[in-house]
């Protein structure tokens, strides 16, 4: 997979010569962000290098290294992911990081996207990160200080221009504002794991409060499940399909990483 990336195979993800991997989203969506007009172009038309298409290409490159950096018959492989690992690591920082310490949510030539999205925790949040621990933690204050609700990470912030929390109208309107303040509880995975890497056992017992919250939801509507979406501002009301699978795997991966420090059993 890596390779047919790096090979110029993929039609829309190019990998620059910098290292980072670019798209054009101008005509398609080319994100999770993918909520569309009536002609098919997207509402949210994320070009260029998108931060957490590059964050999840380190991660990528940095377990393949791993996975693979003792096999003789890989070596020219290996070497090949860790030169441009090694670029990654360096021009993410350069590129997503502001001045206001928290990530571009995309970049296309000389435009840098201001919003404030929750795509900079996926980056944050995964095992193998360009950022450092100072610099996740000051990515992990903006998202909880503006993105944090206790339904999951909104998708937008309520600062940033656009914002519209209720997932309500007609079919049309309902897809102008799938992405334009809801809460996903998906999310909360990457912010969990972000969490845990910023401040170790100390910031268990706050990820164990966010998880109450879940647990109560689970005993309204479907019973046992999580919403598709919900809304951005109180009272954060359940939207969309009433079980949505990845919200439910985002609770049951901040139980593993509870498991994995040995905080619960199996």
């Amino acid at each position: 997979m890596l390779n047919f990336i790096i090979e110029g195979k993929h039609p829309n993800i190019k990998v620059e010569a910098n290292g980072l991997v670019s798209v054009d989203g101008s005509y398609r969506p080319m994100s999770w962000m993918d909520s569309t007009k009536p002609d098919g172009t997207p509402y949210i038309p994320r070009t260029g290098y998108l931060i957490e298409h590059n964050g999840l290409w380190y991660n990528a490159l940095r377990c393949a290294i791993e996975l693979f950096e003792n096999q003789l018959d890989s070596a020219h492989d290996v070497e090949c992911w860790r030169d441009i690992a090694d670029k990654v690591q360096v021009n993410f920082v350069d590129t997503f990081l502001n001045d206001y310490g928290y990530l571009y949510d995309y970049v296309n030539g000389s435009y840098t996207d201001l919003s404030v999205r929750p795509n900079m925790i996926i980056a944050a949040g995964l095992d193998y990160s360009p950022l450092n621990r100072r610099q996740r933690k000051s990515v992990l204050d903006v998202v909880t200080r503006e993105l944090l609700t206790p339904k999951g990470l909104r998708t937008l912030s309520p600062n940033s221009y656009g914002y519209n929390p209720w997932y309500l109208g007609n079919p049309e309107e309902r897809q102008r504002a799938y992405y334009t303040g809801s809460a996903r509880p998906w999310l909360m995975g990457f912010y969990a794991n972000t969490y845990i890497k910023v401040f170790g056992i100390n910031g268990l017992p706050f990820i164990e409060r966010m998880l109450i919250g879940f647990e109560d939801e689970m005993k309204e509507g479907c019973i046992g499940t999580l919403s598709e979406l919900y809304d951005g501002n109180p009272p954060f009301i359940g939207r969309g399909a009433v079980s949505y699978a990845p919200n439910v795997a985002g609770v049951v991966r901040i139980l593993r990483i509870f498991k994995n420090l040995n905080i619960i059993d199996e």
